[in-house]
């Protein structure tokens, strides 16, 4: 498996495999701002939107590839606020149904935190649907739960869920 970190131009070649990623993740559950079914439109315009958020300071994006494959990818959003310069917004971990289990996710979880280390940002914040998988993965790499906040998500059936904002200070 390979980490990569993705830019503005090369991100254009790769939105259709990223576009079939999102579907997936949003397909099987994945509380990442999307309800099912997504269409080939709205995923194709959710990463044109991620290519222009490319051209700024403020984004990062990586993929992890598997034989020329797309197999997962995260983002961090880098704060731009002056009293916000040492911190960052993890975002959007996806890692596709078929590769789960593999160890993708703490691979790009490892590789994001070093990207956030080399743009100076010592804060790194997240938040996820409490009791996913995600909250065990994003403890035990030491992430801290701050808190939860009621009712925050809608799934696909229609019911809230609880959202857990979490947080790591890097070099602890």
């Amino acid at each position: 498996m390979k980490v990569q970190r993705i830019n503005s131009e090369s991100i254009l070649k790769l939105i259709p495999k990223l576009a079939a990623l999102l579907q997936d993740s949003v397909a099987s559950g994945a509380s990442i701002g999307f309800l099912p079914p997504l269409t080939d439109e709205e995923a194709d315009n959710y990463w044109h939107g991620v290519a222009e958020a490319l051209k700024t300071p403020h984004r990062i994006l990586l993929v992890a590839e598997v034989e020329q494959q797309i197999v997962g990818t995260v983002q961090l959003a880098l704060e731009s606020r002056p009293n916000g310069s040492h911190r960052a917004e993890i975002m959007k971990l996806m890692v596709h149904t078929s590769m789960r289990g593999n160890g993708i996710a703490h691979s790009l979880m490892k590789a994001v935190e070093s990207e956030a280390s080399r743009a100076g940002r010592s804060t790194l914040i997240l938040d996820t649907r409490e009791g996913d998988p995600s909250e065990h993965l994003y403890s035990k790499l030491g992430y801290t739960r701050a808190g939860a906040i009621p009712e925050y998500a809608r799934s696909a059936d229609g019911n809230l869920h609880s959202t857990v904002v979490m947080y790591k200070l890097l070099g602890d």
